[in-house]
């Protein structure tokens, strides 16, 4: 098996395993128990840390059943870390931009126990990140839900907001702590570092540690461009979100509440799928930009989703370049290769391609006996559950426990396509396609375009 195929058969095997048990084992469910189709939805949510569910985490399992989901959760997203870092040290050499998985300075050469090493620094990354944020939510949690409860729903909220998932223990995800700006700060916190990924946050760490020694280190272009698209991001959407629902959604909160949950709405898109605001409740403009927000998705080779950031400055600086008249896309004073702008177009194309498809298809499976009026009040609300899926972010409009068996099969896909399809892509490109000789191109005949 090649690499590519190897993450996508470990992934499914992951998801079938977490179905069978949770169909098979007793004890996980309160009442009646998911049938396969359900099952299979859930375990995909989980293992390709999405967040969508069809019944009430917090009520529908036990907790017995909560462990199993999070187990598939911290498989799910440590799996992503570890299978890309590998794949890393796997190609021997620093890819920079030229693939999905990209390397941070520093992991040129990854063979043998230097990869063992590497995996061993991300495993450890992960599990000291989300103690961190364990041990600040219980300490938060704790005057309002006991010492007890409060270590339980700490730790899978630590958990979960990390790898990018968006399950919660709580029926309304994290709305009861609409008003606890702290808790808001610290899921906030655990959701960007995950979704900047290990080799982002690690060649950060170094850069900072040089500079205060009086170096003048340099960025590479893949840290630079994921540190700015997502500052640019987070910082745009919070100002957004502000003005479009400070009388709307965020109007029942006093004037810093709102800013605070303005900033939750911003950061929660990055496909981290928890809500502390009713989403089928903001206004067209809201909605449109979360959907964007959660396209986009987080940085390569993190537990977040998405087209990614380095994918939108890779296209920003394309955009740029041919405005300008340049013959070369560069970012950070270095030049983009040319392989990776048409791998990055391709990416992005085959997103809105799988996107499209999947709006269509929920289209034709949920409002194609609906009235016309009620068809086209459920177009946003369908648009909106496939970039989440695709995006593995989790954010609904309510529509998730409403779908059909057709509409759930279609979402079970767009989140798998969305956790392993580019990513596989992109890997099997970066493995195969860099040794093998150019074959002869055709003669030129140009295109009119424009």
């Amino acid at each position: 098996m090649s690499e590519a195929s190897l993450l996508v058969a470990s992934f499914a095997a992951l998801i079938l395993l977490g179905t069978a048990g949770l169909v098979a084992l007793p004890g996980l469910q309160h009442g009646q128990r998911l049938g396969g189709l359900d099952a299979l939805f859930t375990m995909t949510s989980a293992v390709c840390v999405t967040g969508l569910a069809v019944v009430d985490t917090a009520t529908h399992f036990t907790r017995a059943g909560q462990v199993w989901l999070l187990v598939f959760i911290q498989l799910g997203g440590l799996g992503l870390l570890t299978i890309t870092t590998a794949i890393i040290g796997m190609l021997g050499r620093r890819v920079s931009l030229r693939s999905e998985v990209l390397a941070a300075p520093g992991f040129e050469r990854s063979h043998g126990r230097e990869l063992v090493t590497i995996v061993a620094r991300v495993v450890a990354y992960t599990v000291t990140v989300e103690t961190a944020g364990a041990c600040l939510l219980w300490l938060l949690w704790i005057p309002q839900l006991g010492a007890g409860p409060a270590a339980w729903h700490a730790l899978f909220h630590a958990v979960s907001a990390f790898c990018n998932a968006g399950f919660s223990t709580f029926s309304t995800s994290l709305e009861g702590s609409a008003r606890q700006p702290a808790v808001l700060g610290v899921v906030s916190l655990l959701v960007v570092l995950g979704g900047l990924g290990y080799l982002t946050s690690d060649e950060l760490v170094r850069w900072g540690r040089r500079t205060r020694l009086g170096q003048r280190p340099r960025l590479s272009a893949h840290t630079f461009s994921a540190l700015v698209t997502t500052g640019v991001l987070l910082a745009g959407g919070f100002l957004a979100f502000a003005a479009l629902e400070w009388h709307g959604a965020l109007a029942g909160f006093a004037p810093a509440e709102r800013l605070v949950n303005a900033w939750f709405m911003t950061v929660t898109p990055r496909t981290a799928g928890f809500n502390t605001v009713d989403y089928a409740e903001v206004n067209n403009a809201t909605a449109y930009l979360t959907i964007a927000l959660m396209l986009i998705g987080g940085s390569p080779g993190s537990t977040a989703g998405g087209v990614k950031t380095t994918a939108l400055a890779v296209l920003a600086a394309l955009a740029l370049a041919r405005i300008r008249g340049k013959l070369y896309v560069s970012i950070h004073g270095r030049a983009v290769p040319d392989d990776t702008v048409q791998r990055t177009v391709t990416l992005t194309l085959l997103a809105f391609a799988l996107v499209s498809l999947g709006v269509f298809l929920l289209s034709l499976t949920e409002t194609q006996r609906q009235p016309l009026e009620a068809a086209r009040r459920a177009f946003l609300p369908l648009l909106f559950e496939a970039v989440s899926a695709f995006g593995t972010v989790g954010l609904s409009m309510g529509l998730t426990p409403g779908l059909s068996d057709a509409g759930k099969l279609t979402v079970i896909l767009l989140m798998f396509l969305g956790r392993v399809g580019p990513l596989a892509f992109f890997a099997a490109i970066a493995l195969r396609g860099a040794y093998q000789p150019r074959g002869i191109r055709p003669a030129y005949d140009d295109v009119i375009v424009g």
